[in-house]
Formats: structure tokens, C-alpha cells, sequence
């Protein structure tokens, strides 16, 4: 059945639709959660395998760079695949590579578990996002893409804590048996709600032939402003925990209180800019951009300061701040790279992940080495300095995140 997303608006959400929808921000929910799981359960992890803290906390780096490395690849080699199969088969690996984590040995057992998981990482992340946007009216992207996303912000705001607290209590085993069951659960939703999403043979020929992203100028902008601001998001939220503490001066239970403040922020977030990111997509990434830049810039002005009682108001709001901006970002990053290749959506996700990856990397590293050779007050101002260089970059490149015009996308999909 062929769907022109344009003249259809009132298809954009049906009980089916929402439940579809409804199953891709659970998978992005247990990927996260799953990908996060060794910062929550770091020292148990260090303790059972007998290897020290710094070592596990490489799973992390190893993880996004695997990411990296394999994204591109693998969406181009899947790209004549019905989408749902694409989908399942990153499910699959997931729920596989938490059962051999969670039997894991030794360190080097585990560490291998991690890599399946990491293969399909980026596959997953370049095909859930355009599986939202083939469901719903182009008009409707930015909701589709942040409905989507919203699994990633409950998996900083419930999964990453739960899993934590299960580490402690119960052990590190437990908890990823936990992801394990949630993701072969996640998997059978999706294959029971989810169409196949057959391409026809012009998308898939259309794919095939589709000149290289890296000569697409604003995907390739894109992305390299994305890789920026995720590397200034990264370098300090590698140190959040020690941000809260030794900056804002909040210590104990209440630290823990502003963290969730920083996840339930996302939340929020993202539902505010998800209508404004469809009719005004550059306005509402600048916006963004912009309270994330003052965010750091106020975390940068209490670094070198006291805590005291109006520090910790000023260091709690730009926490929240920051949680808010940062949440809402990628959807709206995302969305706007599948518009600049609507003819390959999932290609242009896939450069746009691969950027978002080495971000990730870049960021861990580079605020490890700020905080321990320059210090916090440093590490927050590389922060700052970097969104303002995306900020600015995006500000002055025109068209970049313009809609086309008439942008019209007719999907296949084979509900059989």
C-alpha cells in the first residue's frame, strides 16, 4: 500500500500508528539503558571481574567508537532490507549481547558482548527514527522523530537509575539479565506491530544509486556541527556527577534528586519543541543551542566560585537548563538530516549517527583529559566555547535547515 505522507494528515495518529511508535521509543528506551548500564554498575562490574574501575569505564569509549566504525557500512548493506527486518535484527543482537554480558566470565567475555551490541548500535539509531518518520505525514516529522526519542529520555531518567540501583542491591548480573528480558520483549513488539515496510524496487534502486552523503554539503554540515555540540555536551557530561557536587555544592540524596531534575527536564523539553521543531526548525534548534550555551556559561561563572545558597539556585536551574536543551537536541538534529536526503532518509541518519558517535568518544575523552590537566572551571568552559562555535556555524549557513518545498515522500509499506 503507497502513502503519499502529504495529503494524509489525518493518518498521522491512529491507535496503530501511536502503538508503532510506542514500540520504537521502547527499543531506543532498552538500547540506551543497556549502553549506559556499566556507568550505573561501574564498580560492582570492577569488583566481580577483578579489574579496575578505569578499565571497565573503557567499555563506554570502546563502545561508540565500534559505533562509529559500523554505521555507514552496515546501512548501506542493509539498505535494500524491508525495514522492520532491519530493525529486528539490531533487537536480536541487542538481547543476544546482554545474555553473553550477563554470563560473562571475565572482563574480556564481556567486553566482547559489548561489540555485538555496539555493531548494530548505529544501525539501529540510522533506521528507528525514518521507520517513525514512514508512519506519519511529512508534516509530522519532528513529532514522529521526538515520539521516538522519548524512549532515550525515560532511559536517562528510569532505566539508567533502575539498573544502578539493581547493581547495588542485587548485583550487575541481574540488572542485564533485567535488559536482556526487556529487550526480547521490545523485539516480539516489533514484530508484531510493526508493518514490514517493503521498499519498492525505485527506493531501492534510488538508494543504490544515491550519490555519496559526503557530497550532500548540508548533510555533511550537518554533521560536523553535530559532532561539535554532542563533543561539548560530552566533555562535561562525562563529569556531571562531580559538576553537581564540586560546582553547584549539592551533595548526597539531593544530588541525586537534581540529576532526575536534569532527565525529567529532557522530558519536558522535548515535548515543548516537538510542534515548534516541525513548523520552525531553525528557530527551534538556535533556541536550543542558545539555552545550552548559557547553560555551560553559567556553570563556567560558578567554577571558580564558592557554593553557597544563591549558587546552588543558579548551578540547579542551569542544570535543569542544560538537561532540557541537550534532551531536545538530537530529535530535532536527526529530523533535519533526513530532510536533507528524503530520498534516502536512512542513509542520511546513518552519516548523521556516525557523527553523533564520535562525538560521544571525542567528548569522554577530551573532558577526561580537561579535568585532569586544566580542571572542572576548563573542562565547563570547553563546553561553552563549543556550542557557541555549532551555535555560530548554524546561525550563518543558510538553507541548512529550511523545509523544501512541496518536500512530498511516498512510502510502501506492506502491511501484510
Amino acid at each position: 500500500m503507497t502513502i503519499d505522507n502529504t495529503t494524509m494528515p489525518t493518518r498521522a495518529w491512529t491507535p496503530r500508528i501511536a502503538a508503532a511508535l510506542a514500540v520504537l521509543a521502547s527499543a531506543a528506551f532498552v538500547y540506551v539503558t543497556a549502553e549506559m548500564v556499566p556507568v550505573g554498575a561501574l564498580p560492582a562490574i570492577a569488583a566481580d571481574l577483578r579489574v579496575s574501575e578505569a578499565v571497565v569505564g573503557t567499555l563506554l569509549a570502546s563502545y561508540a567508537l565500534v559505533a562509529a566504525v559500523t554505521t555507514v557500512p552496515l546501512v548501506r548493506w542493509t539498505a535494500h532490507w524491508p525495514r522492520r527486518r532491519t530493525l529486528l535484527t539490531t533487537l536480536v543482537c541487542l538481547t543476544l549481547s546482554q545474555l553473553i554480558s550477563a554470563a560473562a566470565p571475565n572482563f574480556a567475555v564481556l567486553a566482547g558482548g559489548r561489540v555485538l551490541c555496539a555493531l548494530t548500535h548505529g544501525l539501529m539509531w540510522s533506521v528507528i527514527a525514518p521507520i517513525g518518520a514512514r508512519l506519519v505525514p511529512a508534516t509530522h516529522t519532528g513529532r514522529a522523530t521526538t515520539a521516538v526519542y522519548v524512549g532515550t529520555a525515560l532511559a536517562l531518567v528510569v532505566g539508567n537509575p533502575l539498573t544502578a540501583a539493581m547493581s547495588a542491591l542485587w548485583g550487575w548480573r541481574l540488572a542485564v539479565v533485567v535488559v536482556t528480558v526487556a529487550a526480547a520483549a521490545v523485539t516480539l513488539a516489533a514484530w508484531v506491530t510493526l508493518p514490514p515496510m517493503v521498499l519498492s524496487r525505485e527506493e531501492v534502486d534510488t538508494v543504490r544509486t544515491h550519490e555519496r552523503h559526503h557530497r550532500n554539503s548540508r548533510l555533511v554540515i550537518m554533521s560536523v556541527l553535530t559532532l561539535i555540540g554532542v563533543t561539548a555536551h560530552f566533555i562535561s557530561y562525562t563529569f556531571i556527577v562531580v559538576i553537581i557536587r564540586d560546582v553547584v555544592g549539592v551533595h548526597g540524596p539531593q544530588l541525586a534528586w537534581l540529576l532526575a531534575g536534569f532527565g525529567v527536564a529532557g522530558l519536558l523539553g522535548m515535548a515543548a519543541m516537538a510542534q515548534p521543531l516541525d513548523r520552525y526548525p531553525k528557530a527551534s534548534v538556535v533556541g536550543c543551542l542558545t539555552a545550552l550555551a548559557v547553560a555551560f556559561a553559567m556553570l563556567t561563572a560558578l567554577a571558580d566560585g564558592r557554593p553557597g545558597t544563591a549558587t546552588i539556585a543558579v548551578g540547579a536551574a542551569a542544570i535543569v537548563l542544560w538537561g532540557a536543551a541537550s534532551t531536545a537536541l538530537p530529535p530535532m538534529l536527526q529530523a533535519a538530516a533526513m530532510r536533507t536526503a528524503p530520498d534516502d532518509p536512512d542513509g542520511a541518519s546513518g552519516l548523521y549517527v556516525t557523527a553523533f558517535q564520535v562525538g560521544i568518544m571525542a567528548g569522554s575523552l577530551s573532558g577526561g583529559l580537561l579535568y585532569e590537566q586544566a580542571g572542572i572551571s576548563a573542562m565547563i568552559a570547553a563546553s561553552t566555547a563549543l556550542v557557541v562555535v555549532a551555535l555560530t556555524g548554524l546561525a550563518i549557513t543558510r538553507g541548512l535547515l529550511t523545509v523544501p518545498a512541496g518536500n512530498q515522500q511516498e512510502v510502501t509499506l506492506d502491511t501484510r
